[in-house]
């Protein structure tokens, strides 16, 4: 079947990972499965990251099932739909600790729930994979068990302002965020990087990314005389409303920012194509087309393999590879060291160098749980998506 934005349960076959590189070979034993819990925003105004993930998590679980499993452990998946709410991520953390015992959790993929769960993970030695981006939620003294899938927001912000200041060459600069703790701690320390590189912040707001009707904030921004828009949210619809907002101001103020401007579900929310134009987005080498229209060669083999399996049209790849990574790491983890034992797991991911995923090759240590190469973080055209793939933003 198609995984699509509506099908929140395991399905699907044949992933590019450990079944097509022979990692993982037919059992003929059966013991205890492979717990795995996924904590996800499935609904809500921030689930656009999480529906994306939660595409690659079921294709590689159901394609690592259907190979025989870990040693002939299946993969049981615990979802639970945190809609984006840290209580929810709270009590759901607790749940899959205490109740339902899973062996190592991925997820939240929203910063402000990572906040409320990430401490009392460390205290269980949950082992944690999570692609959220608030630099402070990792840190190997507090959080020995959480490791980062994703760059840090001050890779993401170092992308955002340097195409900003120095490709769009903008001078004045308004900074948004919505009112979720990321979008706050995200905004607040892109307005600070900014000021240290010299531009002038006309306006900064954080903007309820409910509200139907975004012109007030536009205008503002606009006679602030704002030459380009930083924008940090996760919302779709929020960034769909500004595209529009900005469209009816007869204004043509570059947008650059969140991975979120570029997702395929902006594209049925505007009003017309031409209104998300001159929008910039944070994108990855593995995940971007180059100058002759290619993917790289492992991206490439993945889409192949996946065709017509994976709804890719209102999504972003990236999301969709980092959820297929993420099983397929922690299948590999309990592969090598033959247990589900948490300080097993942590041990393997400790000891990870340039391991090949299809969004990017992760490397921890010990003392480095940030594992996301620089280099191949890049900006994309937010509306050039095909496959949930993007075009190089002019500059590249």
């Amino acid at each position: 079947m198609t995984i699509s934005r509506r099908t929140f349960t395991v399905g699907s076959a044949g992933t590019l990972g450990l079944a097509a590189h022979g990692l993982l070979k037919p059992a003929f034993a059966q013991s205890e499965p492979v717990k795995i819990g996924w904590l996800a925003a499935l609904t809500g105004p921030s689930s656009a990251p999480a529906v994306g993930f939660n595409r690659g998590v079921m294709y590689a679980v159901e394609s690592i099932n259907a190979a025989g499993g870990v040693k002939g452990r299946k993969i049981e998946l615990t979802t639970r739909d945190t809609q984006g709410d840290p209580t929810k991520a709270v009590n759901a953390t607790q749940e899959m600790i205490s109740a339902a015992k899973v062996h190592a959790i991925w997820g939240p993929t929203n910063s402000g729930e990572a906040l409320a769960t990430t401490p009392l993970m460390a205290r269980a030695k949950m082992p944690n994979l999570h692609p959220c981006v608030v630099d402070s939620l990792i840190d190997t003294g507090k959080f020995p068990n959480a490791f980062r899938m994703a760059p840090s927001n001050t890779q993401w912000d170092d992308a955002v302002r340097n195409y900003a200041l120095k490709i769009l060459k903008a001078k004045k600069v308004a900074v948004i965020g919505d009112t979720t703790g990321y979008g706050t701690a995200a905004a607040k320390a892109s307005v600070e990087a900014c000021k240290k590189d010299g531009a002038e912040v006309v306006y900064t707001a954080q903007i309820d990314a409910t509200q139907p009707d975004m012109t007030p904030d536009m205008l503002r921004m606009k006679n602030a005389g704002a030459e380009a828009i930083i924008s940090w949210s996760t919302s779709t619809g929020m960034a769909a409303r500004l595209f529009n907002a900005r469209a009816g101001l007869n204004w043509d103020v570059p947008f650059v920012g969140h991975p979120s401007l570029g997702s395929g579900e902006v594209g049925t929310l505007i009003e017309k194509p031409a209104n998300w134009e001159k929008v910039y987005t944070i994108n990855y080498r593995s995940c971007s087309f180059d100058a002759d229209g290619k993917l790289p060669a492992r991206t490439q083999e993945f889409l192949d393999k996946s065709a017509g399996k994976i709804d890719l049209k209102d999504t972003l790849l990236w999301w969709v590879v980092s959820g297929v990574d993420v099983i397929n790491l922690l299948a590999k983890a309990v592969e090598t060291t033959g247990s589900t034992d948490s300080e097993g797991i942590i041990k393997y991911l400790n000891g990870l160098n340039k391991y090949p995923g299809l969004f990017g090759s992760y490397t921890w240590t010990p003392t480095e749980h940030n594992g996301y190469p620089t280099d191949e973080i890049v900006m994309g055209l937010a509306n050039s998506s095909k496959s949930g793939a993007l075009k190089l933003a002019p500059g590249y």
